[in-house]
């Protein structure tokens, strides 16, 4: 039997510290004090006639009272009177700062300038000393190469923090900083392995030489968006940051050279602290590894101690301290995660592992099966809050990539230890490592795209309280023969009845589709197939990970062409992600070159033709003809919009109408000339804003109206009069934000809309 002593007191203190989180300072002081004064008014209750009960309650009080008085103290900096009047006042100030971990770039449309999310430590504001956590939105480049522990001073305007941790306040910044002295030695060091692994991974392939890094430092700088989706969609997205596993399989390899060697129980721990050190400086000891290296000792802890059960309570204690030490984790899902991984490594694992082993299966087969499936049982929850879903290929997915994982993490760590002093030898090493790291890249892209490979689950916090209730229910039931073996015929007459369904429809894309507006936010882009694996797309929406997941879902690997209605940032600000693995043949796009930043943007990436009304293309079955602007228009409410391109595609003899972001001007043009604009299926122009054309409106007539907008926006997209409307006029009026990736299908009957869903 575990013990669980010192469960009640870690998670009280967990919970108290998120509370508190969301709470002011006096009210978390004022839970701190009721908390501490009921445990003393219980131990003294208790104390002559203790009871177990009892004194878990008091348990429970005093881990209340530690997570609520730490949280507060730090909140206090939070709410400081004077930096609020500096927010408040809207000024410019100089400020002083410590980074604190990794400046990350943020993802960005093409021709805009970069941003770097920079976490810093707060020591000057103006006059005003502080010390508080903050962060930097950078808009420039000189904070890309910041390492942590960097002193620097900067000028910018200070914006309201969001709430939930402990920042107290954000930075817009648009001028580099101003570095003073050098961070410590342990971050220097680090910045040099870390900056060797990426310079030995350049030469391999993109997918795999983006990942080894991120499997070996947690350093995704390099890591294709795609293929972080889908490492998410198959449950295996822990293996892109440093956690426990981590540093498990470094601690495993030192305990079985130290075992080996015939090293006692101290030693071997000893030996294994001291890698852990190092492996810690490699990389990086931020927050995140830290937390992943305390998750690690406590393994060291039991091997120690000479006490496997000891694991346990240190595990306990570990989570107390972290939090009481830095409550912000309270509220962060990676330290969530990494806890609930490894107590389901220490309360779940070891008993499926014997009781496999006591059914006649290999010791190492069960413990392949055993350690995946309790980790992913124990975070099954917190995944399913996040994303929305239950994963059915994560347990299988992790199992298939477990004989990969340590290969490519440790010959990844020797590229990155023999970097400074042996290019050639690091590039061999990552070389090694990068064979096992596309066994990983295979597993998660063929799992990411089974089908049923998630099952639609309830966000947030409902969700994962909800599956959590359940799991806990079902583990506690499991105990009895009759209800594992009711769970096993329940979860088999699922699989053998559901899945066979999934598997044999049609699936996404649907069979027949005509036309795919993709969902990619507040932007455009639009599929129209021409042949296996082939197709036309229509602008690229607001930023490249959108429309690349799109084509990908579609299996599009050739664009044969690329149309740019206009250079409107949210209709060409991914252009990078239809070019992502993908052979585009030709690129068009309109007279009028306005915005000229939206222009070169794709200029970069190819040659643009422009066309006007008369061109034509057909291919794969699909027959395009640009029929506006019929003659360029200036002094319009919009010129980029109302000289958008108007394209007329025809179909198995269907007919698409995609006008860009054509506004009233350009329309009433169409139609002055009168030019064929009756169509099955409308884009609703310019995300379905007010700016329409009613007798546009009226010729066009559609049966189907897909209107591309992202949820939320601030522009009142889209207009409800407008959709009120061409619901009256017969058509069938879908848009992306509520219903996600839309595909009108020819039937038999017809036309017929299939969504994809968010």
């Amino acid at each position: 039997m575990p013990d669980l002593r010192l469960a009640g007191f870690a998670v009280a203190t967990w919970l108290a510290a998120l509370g508190c989180l969301y709470a002011s300072a006096p009210l978390g002081f004022g839970l701190a004090g009721t908390a501490f004064a009921l445990a003393a008014v219980g131990g003294a209750v208790f104390r002559r006639r203790p009871r177990g009960a009892a004194w878990i309650v008091i348990a429970l009080l005093l881990g209340a009272g530690c997570g609520a008085v730490a949280t507060a103290a730090r909140v206090l900096a939070r709410e400081s009177v004077p930096l609020r009047e500096l927010i408040e006042s809207g000024e410019t100030v100089r400020a002083e700062l410590i980074v604190r971990d990794d400046p990350r770039s943020l993802a960005r449309s093409a021709g805009q300038p970069p941003t770097y999310l920079v976490a810093v430590d707060v020591r000057q504001v103006g006059n005003l000393g502080l010390h508080a956590r903050g962060l930097v939105l950078g808009s420039h480049d000189g904070w890309r190469p910041l390492l942590p522990g960097q002193r620097v001073t900067t000028t910018g305007r200070l914006l309201p923090p969001r709430g939930g941790d402990l920042r107290a306040v954000v930075f817009s910044v648009r001028e580099p900083p101003e570095p003073h002295g050098e961070p410590s030695w342990a971050q220097r060091a680090a910045g040099v392995l870390r900056a060797g692994l990426q310079r030995a991974c350049e030469p391999l392939p993109d997918d795999a030489g983006g990942l080894l890094p991120g499997l070996v430092v947690g350093d995704t700088s390099r890591l294709d968006p795609a293929l972080e989706a889908d490492f998410q969609a198959t449950g295996m997205t822990h293996l892109n940051a440093v956690s426990g596993a981590n540093v498990a399989i470094v601690l495993g390899v030192v305990l079985f050279a130290a075992r080996r060697l015939r090293a006692g129980p101290v030693l071997a721990a000893v030996v294994c602290a001291v890698a852990l050190v190092g492996f810690v400086i490699l990389a990086r000891p931020s927050p995140s590894v830290v937390r992943a290296a305390a998750m690690g000792a406590i393994g060291l802890i039991g091997l120690a101690t000479g006490r496997p059960r000891a694991a346990l309570p240190a595990l306990a204690a570990g989570v107390a301290g972290l939090v009481v030490v830095d409550p912000e984790l309270a509220g962060d899902a990676g330290f969530a995660l990494s806890v609930l991984a490894t107590g389901g490594l220490l309360l779940l694992a070891p008993t499926w592992r014997d009781a496999l082993r006591r059914r006649g299966w290999p010791a190492g087969a069960a413990e392949a099966l055993a350690v995946p499936a309790a980790a992913q049982v124990a975070c099954g929850p917190v995944v399913a809050g996040l994303s929305g879903t239950v994963s059915l290929v994560a347990v299988p997915a992790n199992l298939l990539a477990v004989p990969a994982i340590a290969p490519a993490t440790l010959l990844g760590i020797a590229a990155a230890v023999v970097s400074p002093v042996w290019a050639g030898g690091a590039e061999f090493a990552a070389w090694l490592g990068h064979w096992p790291a596309r066994w990983l890249v295979l597993v998660a892209s063929y799992g990411a795209r089974l089908p049923a490979g998630a099952l639609p689950w309830p966000g947030g916090v409902t969700g994962a309280l909800l599956l959590g209730v359940i799991t806990v229910a079902l583990l506690v039931a499991a105990r009895r023969v009759i209800v594992r073996r009711l769970v096993a015929v329940i979860a088999l007459g699922g699989v053998l009845g559901a899945l066979p369904v999934r598997i044999l429809a049609s699936g996404w894309p649907p069979a027949g589709w005509l036309v795919v507006a993709c969902d990619v936010g507040q932007g455009d882009a639009v599929v129209l197939p021409a042949g296996d694996g082939r197709a036309v797309v229509v602008d690229a929406g607001p930023e490249p990970t959108a429309v690349d997941t799109c084509l990908r879902r579609l299996g599009v690997h050739t664009v044969v062409v690329f149309v740019v209605s206009h250079f409107h940032v949210d209709h060409i600000g991914g252009v990078a992600g239809v070019f992502r693995h993908r052979a585009v043949e030709a690129v068009i796009g309109p007279d009028f070159a306005e915005p000229p930043a939206g222009r070169r943007a794709v200029s970069e990436l190819s040659a643009v033709t422009n066309v006007g009304p008369g061109w034509t293309y057909r291919a794969g079955g699909v027959t395009l003809q640009v029929i506006g602007p019929p003659e360029l228009l200036h002094g319009t409410s919009s010129d980029a919009n109302n000289n958008s391109l108007v394209l007329r595609a025809v179909i198995d003899g269907r007919v698409i109408l995609l006008p860009g972001d054509a506004e009233t001007e350009e329309q009433h043009a169409l139609l002055s000339q009168a030019l064929r604009v009756e169509a099955d299926i409308l884009k609703v122009a310019h995300h379905g804003s007010a700016y329409q054309e009613p007798a546009f409106l009226d010729a066009v007539d559609p049966q189907v109206a897909l209107v591309s907008v992202g949820r939320d926006n601030d522009y009142g997209h889209p207009n409800g009069a407008l959709l009120e409307r061409l619901r009256r006029g017969g058509a069938r009026v879908l848009r992306t934000d509520e219903s996600g990736d839309l595909a009108a299908v020819a039937t038999g009957n017809g036309l017929s809309v299939v969504t994809r869903g968010h």
